[in-house]
């Protein structure tokens, strides 16, 4: 074999290697920051509570919006505040694709927080948050479903003090739900905004 014909058996080698490795490497799926469901994704389990304005919440009717569902209250004094002001950082960060997000909180403490309280409450981080309650059977099945874990702690000085002093443990994460209604991502309370920006990139066109 002459030197010319070697050369171009290299080339052609070399181009045919580079374009298996590009395949390869765009080939890949994305990597997400969150903790990730595997396939087949679970479908978000329904979500259908009256809001503020009288009108009724269906997560199942979000239909090519992505939410991020927290359970929380009003009388949170750290971890709701943090994951609203979180949440909404997030929302400024991925710019006009914003509009193809839905941030939504549902109450777990439905004895202090009306549909009208939590509104106003999640109105104060983002006036396009949805804020929801219900009464509490609503709310158990909600909770159930999603793995939300709930308990009423009273205060250690309520004793003879006002029934509303009281404090409420629950889960603190985050969900992320697609635009076809599948469970994809979750987000712990330690999770830095970047993380939920860069997986809301890659999900949303």
């Amino acid at each position: 074999m002459d030197r010319k014909t070697l050369k171009v058996g290299i080339n052609i080698f070399s181009l045919v290697a580079l374009a298996l490795f590009a395949v390869m490497y765009f080939s890949k799926p994305p990597v997400f920051k969150g903790t990730a469901y595997v396939e087949p994704y679970p479908v978000a389990s329904e979500v259908s509570l009256k809001r503020a304005d009288g009108s009724v919440f269906r997560l199942s009717e979000q239909n090519n919006k992505i939410t991020l569902l927290f359970f929380g209250f009003t009388h949170c004094p750290d971890v709701c505040p943090t994951t609203l002001a979180q949440l909404n950082q997030a929302m400024a960060g991925i710019g006009s694709k914003a509009e193809f997000v839905q941030v939504v909180l549902v109450t777990v403490d439905p004895d202090r927080d009306s549909a009208q309280v939590i509104q106003e409450y999640v109105d104060q981080f983002n006036p396009v948050f949805i804020g929801l309650s219900g009464s509490l059977s609503e709310l158990e099945k909600i909770w159930f479903d999603y793995g939300v874990y709930r308990e009423i702690v009273k205060s250690s000085d309520a004793h003879g003090g006002s029934p509303d002093d009281y404090d409420v443990e629950h889960t603190a994460r985050v969900t992320l739900i697609d635009q076809n209604n599948n469970v994809r991502l979750s987000y712990g309370l330690d999770t830095p905004v970047e993380d939920i920006i860069h997986d809301l990139k890659i999900l949303i066109p």
